[in-house]
């Protein structure tokens, strides 16, 4: 029997703190994530997006929450009231002390208007209305019609999408010879033909905004799935008997999300300047009722005098669609994996 080889004692030595250190430092620290956390933590990075995303809560939570806090009926009218400027207590700058310039002078239109122990802090519009609860409720308005619109171009967008890419050939041609049909098509020759149908207000404006909103959603969603169906693990369930449905909803519909997410957050402001647009020119939401673009409409009258009756509203149309539009570029680059952080 051969001798066991034995090493030498000097084979073995413990090791060091800086050889620990050096162990550790090789090691993979960072936790692994889903694709879904991966975009959530670029999108957290991204601050003009992250602000974004704050302001929209905000914005969502005061204008569903308007019953609750506004300070006023948005529909009571105060003809002794009227055209009061903007008053918010402990604060004494100019134009938001309900001071104004009349005949050349300051003056505290509250106490001419005998309303010393009231306070609007968006003051009042022409009947006397506080346009502070105007301005939530106009947008608690615009924003459902926009929401509503986009709803309909999410279900209606990616099933016509889906099934143009899917199908290919023939019907896919047909599909897209649709859409490019609808799109040759005004969207105002749309409305206003659906006012000579039904009356001006808010279901003429939805049914409008479903009607020609969803061809860009479905044109992004065909192209998509024209790739992705081509992928080996979409024939691979097809080689295995899997049905289209089932393909569709656990393949598909996984891999389009990012694409629509992304077109949503350019849907949803679009919907809102649109509705803007038609209520500003006298085609959308009719009186009583307030959105943003009636408010707009209302407050340009006065402009030259008492500018801050289109200022206020002007202002939360632009937040929304600002704060949209860097949202929707902040997903961009959060869902693409190729971007830089």
């Amino acid at each position: 029997m051969a001798d066991t080889a034995k090493l030498p004692a000097d084979s073995f030595k413990p090791m060091s703190a800086d050889d620990r250190a050096a162990l550790d430092s090789e090691k993979i620290a960072a936790p692994s994530l889903t694709f879904m956390q991966d975009a959530w933590r670029r999108l957290k990075k991204n601050k003009g997006a992250w602000v974004s995303l704050i302001l929209l809560a905000l914005i969502f939570i005061f204008a569903f929450g308007s019953a609750i806090v506004s300070p006023h009926d948005p529909n009571q009218v105060h003809p002794e009231y009227a055209n009061l400027p903007s008053k918010i207590p402990g604060i004494g700058i100019n134009g938001f002390n309900g001071t104004l310039v009349q005949a050349g002078q300051r003056i505290d239109a509250y106490k001419q208007a005998g309303a010393t122990g009231a306070h609007y802090l968006m003051g009042t519009d022409y009947l006397g209305r506080d346009l502070l609860s105007r301005v939530l409720y106009g947008t608690r308005i615009s924003l459902i019609i926009a929401l509503v619109a986009t709803l309909f171009d999410l279900t209606i967008g990616v099933t016509y999408g889906i099934f143009s890419g899917w199908k290919g050939g023939r019907v896919d041609t047909f599909m897209q010879r649709i859409i490019e049909i609808i799109l040759s098509i005004p969207n105002l020759v749309v409305i206003v033909l659906l006012i000579l149908i039904l009356k001006p207000g808010m279901l003429s404006i939805i049914i409008a905004i479903a009607l020609t909103s969803w061809t860009n959603m479905a044109r992004l969603v065909r192209a998509q799935t024209l790739e992705i169906k081509e992928q080996e693990y979409i024939l691979a369930a097809r080689t295995l008997g899997e049905s289209s449905l089932k393909i569709a909803f656990k393949h598909l519909l996984p891999n389009l999300s990012s694409v629509i997410i992304i077109n949503t957050m350019f849907t949803i402001p679009s919907a809102i300047f649109f509705e803007a647009t038609l209520s500003y020119i006298g085609i959308g939401i009719s009186s009583p009722q307030a959105s943003l673009g009636t408010l707009l409409n209302d407050g340009q009258k006065n402009f030259q005098f008492l500018p801050y009756q289109m200022w206020w509203p002007a202002l939360v149309l632009c937040i929304i669609m600002l704060a949209f539009n860097l949202l929707g570029d902040g997903l961009r680059d959060a869902f693409d994996p190729r971007t830089k952080e």
